[in-house]
């Protein structure tokens, strides 16, 4: 992958969709991408109205979904082992190192990793 892409965790596509602006400049003119685990917890959020799922589903259209490979299960079963991160981090954090680009997140938990490129968020 280019020095243009991202991943981006949960946290960073609500704080987005929420209105943050700050995020504009980290992340206009790159190449998104996301797990598929953050899909599922953005649609599956309890309560969501018709509104928030277009407007949701219009931000995932101008990102790259990965779904899961047998590389990136092997990859969270290791992060898993080793730093106890919840599942879904694991799978998240995985997707980053697989596609070698950094991970954007505002999760304190993945600041004990140490083998990911990570750029943290505070809002």
């Amino acid at each position: 992958m280019n020095g243009n892409s991202l991943l981006l965790d949960t946290n960073i596509i609500l704080y987005f969709l929420g209105g943050d602006k700050t995020l504009i400049p980290i992340l206009e003119e790159k190449q998104l991408f996301i797990s598929f685990i953050s899909q599922l917890e953005l649609l599956s959020y309890p309560g969501l109205s018709e509104e928030d799922k277009s407007i949701i589903d219009e931000f995932l259209s101008q990102c790259t979904i990965i779904d899961i490979s047998s590389k990136i299960k092997t990859i969270t079963i290791e992060l898993r082992q080793k730093y106890k991160l919840k599942l879904p981090d694991c799978l998240i954090l995985a997707t980053s190192i697989y596609l070698n680009i950094p991970l954007i997140s505002a999760d304190s938990d993945f600041k004990k990793v140490n083998q990911a490129d990570l750029i943290f968020y505070q809002k």
